[in-house]
């Protein structure tokens, strides 16, 4: 029994070290994308995400492979360069990733149990009967779909980043068409200028998509397909548009600048109205109850001190 419970805890120790050095592997692990001009960017991953991403080449890729997950593969694949994680990671390894991450603590939990109670089928009868199963099902469950939300959170926040840049790219980009340059000039003074953001990272890619002999119009809906939001594609439509009616761009530009900023007023007065509705929850919850405490708290203890309840 000794024995047992030596091989039992030597086990469990190497399991746990095992966890913490790549634990710290993970969070000592830097990410890159390289950009169209041969840069390289830092893209931050997810702790729980570095930690599970090696353990996708477990998976066999005849599973993320199949006919029945193409159109997840496809969907993945266009939030995935939206996010601006192209290169860095892989539809199938997202599909592997919703596997994996609740395999992973569904795992261990068995492990637990098997190293920790002596008894485990009893344990396991009693947890079938108490119902305590669901909520460990469930729970599993929930880890499957962190890695769409880990994507959804990538892309809010580089189409906020975006959306703040945008206007003010678009007005250098029409006084530089302006004052005498060409498009291709225009947007080469700004990327040269610029520190590079999200839409920075888009306009180098047209650049270059330009420079090897794609069309303007061709690069600008490349641009629009990648980002995937509502004012890209208003400005590259309109700047296509103008191309093919062979009018000025400088004058479309300064008319989608001027509406992305009416656009840019509108939603934050929208999040300005919004606010008190927010603000009810947490005043009713937390902000009245404190009043009421502060003030009649005194006196409650008084009287019941005195007996008066």
């Amino acid at each position: 029994m000794d024995v047992m419970l030596l091989i039992t805890s030597s086990l469990l120790f190497l399991a746990i070290l095992v966890i913490f050095i790549g634990l710290g592997r993970a969070v000592r692990h830097v990410t890159y994308v390289t950009l169209a001009d041969g840069r390289r960017s830092e893209r931050s991953l997810p702790l729980t995400i570095r930690m599970v991403l090696p353990f996708c080449l477990f998976i066999p890729k005849f599973i993320t492979g199949l006919d029945a997950f193409e159109e997840t593969r496809e969907r993945l694949g266009r939030k995935i360069v939206s996010a601006g994680f192209e290169g860095l990671v892989k539809p199938h390894e997202v599909i592997a990733l919703r596997l994996l991450m609740p395999a992973g603590p569904g795992l261990l939990f068995c492990l637990l149990m098997y190293l920790c109670f002596p008894y485990m089928p009893d344990n396991i009868g009693r947890a079938f009967q108490e119902g305590q199963f669901v909520i460990y099902a469930v729970i599993l469950v929930a880890f499957g779909f962190l890695p769409d939300s880990w994507l959804a959170r990538s892309i809010r926040k580089r189409h906020k980043s975006i959306e703040r840049a945008l206007p003010f790219v678009l007005d250098l980009l029409t006084l530089a068409v302006e004052s005498g340059l060409d498009f291709m000039s225009g947007i080469q003074r700004i990327i040269s200028h610029r520190e590079i953001d999200p839409l920075g990272e888009e306009l180098i890619r047209v650049f270059r998509e330009i420079q090897v002999g794609r069309t303007r119009k061709e690069a600008l809906k490349n641009m629009s397909a990648r980002v995937d939001h509502v004012d890209i594609r208003a400005v590259t439509n309109a700047l296509i548009q103008a191309d093919e009616l062979g009018s000025g761009i400088a004058h479309a530009l300064r008319v989608q600048a001027d509406q992305i900023r009416v656009k840019r007023f509108q939603r934050a007065e929208k999040m300005g109205n919004e606010a008190p509705v927010k603000l009810l929850f947490p005043l009713m919850a937390f902000i009245f109850p404190s009043v009421f405490l502060i003030l009649l708290g005194p006196v409650i203890l008084q009287m019941w001190i005195r007996g008066g309840f």
